[in-house]
């Protein structure tokens, strides 16, 4: 055991046993995805699962292009509607 610490030691150890942890971890989800893949091509409804799939990621699309892209509004322009609606709440 010894012999296998110093064997990886060290910052490259480190890193040489992370990507060797990150490409199994890829392997085995690759490999189970394919086998969930096998199973809904075997199904009868899988026309209606792929369009339901397509929506939900359309849907989910929509939403990070919401969250991400869109630029917040200006600064100064929404301190002048708040200045504006107080204006005209204190003049009714």
């Amino acid at each position: 055991m010894p012999q296998e610490a110093g064997r990886y030691g060290g910052v490259d150890g480190q890193a040489l046993l992370l990507a060797a942890g990150l490409a199994d971890l890829v392997v085995s989800t690759v490999g189970s995805a394919l086998w969930t893949v096998r199973g809904v091509l075997r199904r009868s409804d899988a026309a209606e699962l792929a369009a339901e799939a397509e929506h939900d990621l359309m849907a989910r699309g929509r939403l990070v292009l919401d969250r991400y892209a869109a630029a917040p509004p200006a600064h100064l322009e929404v301190l002048a509607r708040h200045a504006l609606a107080r204006k005209t709440a204190d003049d009714v």
